[in-house]
């Protein structure tokens, strides 16, 4: 799946649950810039490697003033567990349907051990105080991912 967002654009909003089961709307989150990344599923290694990467680097994303969501397809039960298994401290959303991952182009046909299925491209997007894509981030490697992101916003 292709997706229309594009470096300089206006993020498309949206409004999902989160872990706890309240909602976050990403337009309520101006004048902090964003960081959002795409993952898997909860509890599988890399993903979960890679939301402890971010987890670990949250005061250093703070202290820029950087709000840090997670975004799967899991439920927000499931991510109930994950954080309380893991000490999660950042908000970890559910796209339960995937329809807003695929507008933004985190879901869709990939190779999967060599063959052609349907889930979750791995990506990270950097969406400025003011609302619009800075960055984008297709991820193939999670080692260091979160780290390349923070020096991304230290410039």
């Amino acid at each position: 799946m292709t997706s229309d967002i594009a470096l300089g654009q206006m993020a498309p909003d949206f409004t999902l649950p989160r872990d706890g089961g309240a909602l976050v709307t990403l337009s309520s989150l101006r004048p902090k810039p964003v960081v959002l990344f795409a993952y898997g599923a909860d509890g599988t290694p890399s993903c979960t490697n890679q939301v402890m990467d971010f987890n670990a680097l949250l005061p250093e994303f703070a202290a820029l003033g950087v709000a840090v969501l997670g975004l799967s397809k899991d439920s927000v039960a499931k991510h109930d567990k994950f954080i309380a298994k893991m000490g999660i401290k950042m908000p970890l959303l559910s796209a339960k349907d995937t329809q807003m991952m695929e507008s933004w182009g985190a879901f869709g046909e990939k190779l999967f051990f060599g063959k052609l299925v349907q889930g979750v491209l791995r990506s990270t997007f950097l969406i400025d105080g003011a609302g619009k894509i800075a960055h984008i981030w297709k991820v193939d490697k999670v080692k260091g991912h979160a780290a390349e992101v923070l020096a991304h916003l230290k410039g």
